[in-house]
């Protein structure tokens, strides 16, 4: 198979066009071409009114070694890179400490899948429920008022991701192609197909149930265990190295191998980490709101007359502003056609994140609107980023009336530094509800100043964007993981062996397929300690 990339044609060209494209690109005769797939899919947008397609395709032809030979300086045309996911062991045996995976969100997911398909058989705890029970706690939330602390948008099957985008793309480096391995697992899950192609692939909330649904019962089909309602309090370590886990019912797994697949959210298990004198350090998130404005805005600033194209869908944004006090703000996890949603884990805090169904066809577009901040802003240690986390969110519940509505500004009035008193053209989305207010006291100073900076140097680049009707939301606190479970080279905790950190929650992921790819890593690494002829802790079980 050889890959030709940076094939471009018109947006609204017949599917005829593009083998005929191949063909005369090539110089090859009809009979020559043998089959074409797409392996990616993407648009140029710069001259909004004649958008082009760039394809990237694998092609097989009747005699590769010739036409390589003859487009031998063609930096476009190159055999077709091995994405072929291969494991690194196989289990010959059961093993008598079965590895435990803490956390059943996009990293534990992985790392329990590829345990389970090489033969470890690994146990899941996960301390909320089951995605469809957990499903109807979270709309418990947003639609009575009433929060389950242990069944949430953060806590629960399928993690945080389960409640947002479902986004699937990301930027960190990836040689093994692990990614790849991602996609196919929740195509064959049930995902739609064309997320192995499109230039940003995206689920939606809906649509994931089922898939996570599919890869839960794949794990116990393996023979790996999902406890669901099970969380961990605390860790056994002995000289260096853990041996179990004890859950808030008492009972105690010993396990020589535990994968911390923790979400940004689990501060209590963080605090009993650092109780344990698990290492960790304070790491750099952001802070700040959620903005809406309708699609329609979004949509005609950046695809101009080609809105509301099919293929396209509903416009996204990619926003940056270096403001002059030296603070860096940014759009984050930006939902095309999507809806703010109330993302609170603990009572009496109001949290904002961002949701989008796989059409995205809400009337807003929504975005966090963030800015970094480092430890420099919350010293104090490890934990000193939870407690800012902690102090922002109750404020924002006061705020917003203290029965989990969200405090709002218009973006206007917001500008102005006026109270909002009343809604305009645009309707917020946020569920229990809304209030509005003066959300200046809901960020440090420096926030604040650095937001009113922004928005207006983000209209230059979207016309509209500091359109007068809209809206903010607070808060948005939960944009990464406040601290970093450090790791070694081997992906063990620097000062407990066995014990693996991973993902959002321990500073090595920031999204659905980063995370699944760092669950992948972390289960080959127990994977080969387990089957190091040397190992002793995941010896197997005698007959």
């Amino acid at each position: 198979m050889l890959r030709l990339t940076e094939l471009k044609l018109p947006l609204d060209h017949p599917p005829e066009a593009l083998r005929a494209a191949i063909l005369q690109r090539l110089a090859l005769k009809d009979d020559e071409l043998l089959s074409v797939s797409i392996f990616k899919r993407s648009f140029d947008a710069r001259k909004k009114h004649a958008m082009l397609l760039i394809y990237a395709l694998d092609i097989e032809v009747r005699n590769e070694a010739a036409l390589l030979k003859q487009f031998r300086n063609d930096r476009h045309l190159m055999p077709t890179p091995d994405t072929t996911y291969r494991f690194v062991g196989q289990a010959s045996q059961p093993l008598a400490s079965r590895p435990i995976v803490v956390g059943f969100g996009p990293c534990g997911i992985f790392a329990a899948l590829i345990l389970a398909q090489m033969g470890f058989k690994p146990i899941v705890l996960e301390r909320g429920r089951a995605v469809r029970e957990r499903t109807q706690d979270t709309w418990g939330l947003w639609r009575k008022h009433t929060l389950n602390p242990e069944s949430n948008v953060q806590f629960g099957e399928g993690g945080a991701g389960t409640f947002s985008d479902g986004k699937l793309y990301s930027q960190i480096k990836d040689p093994k192609h692990y990614g790849r391995k991602v996609i196919a697992e929740f195509v064959k899950a049930g995902a739609p197909k064309e997320i192995v192609y499109v230039s940003k692939p995206h689920i939606g909330t809906f649509r994931l149930v089922g898939v996570v649904e599919a890869m839960r019962h794949e794990i116990e089909t393996l023979g790996g265990e999902i406890r669901f309602g099970q969380r961990v309090t605390d860790v056994s370590i002995d000289d260096g190295h853990v041996r179990g886990v004890t859950l808030a019912s008492g009972e105690t797994l010993r396990s020589d191998h535990v994968v911390l697949a923790l979400g940004h959210s689990a501060r209590d298990t963080f605090e009993m980490l650092h109780a344990r004198g698990v290492f960790m350090e304070a790491k750099p998130f952001s802070i700040g709101f959620r903005i809406e404005h309708p699609q329609s805005l979004i949509d005609q600033a950046r695809l101009g007359p080609n809105a509301g194209n099919p293929l396209l869908g509903a416009a996204d944004y990619k926003l940056v502003h270096h403001a002059k006090n030296g603070r860096s703000v940014y759009s984050f996890c930006m939902c095309p056609g999507g809806t703010v949603v109330a993302a609170a884990s603990e009572p009496n805090r109001v949290v904002t994140n961002g949701m989008s169904q796989y059409s995205r066809n809400e009337r807003n577009a929504n975005a966090g609107i963030v800015v970094g901040i480092t430890p420099a802003d919350y010293p104090g240690g490890p934990l000193a980023g939870i407690e800012l986390q902690r102090k922002l969110e109750s404020h924002a519940f006061e705020l917003g009336g203290g029965n989990y509505e969200a405090p709002v500004q218009l973006v206007g009035d917001f500008l102005a530094g006026t109270p909002s008193t009343q809604l305009g053209s645009v309707e917020p989305s946020y569920q229990p509800g809304v209030r509005l207010t003066d959300l200046a006291s809901c960020l440090p100073d420096f926030a604040i100043e650095a937001i009113r900076e922004a928005l207006p140097a983000f209209d230059q680049q979207i016309k509209g964007f500091a359109m007068n009707d809209a809206v903010l939301t607070g808060v948005e606190t939960r944009t990464s993981s406040p601290l970093r479970i450090t790791r070694g080279e081997d992906y063990q905790s620097l000062n407990v062996k066995g014990l693996y950190p991973a993902g959002e929650g321990a500073g090595y992921a920031g999204g659905i397929l980063s995370a699944g790819v760092d669950g992948i890593r972390v289960a080959e690494a127990v994977a080969l300690h387990c089957l190091e002829p040397h190992e002793n802790t995941c010896s197997t079980e005698q007959p």
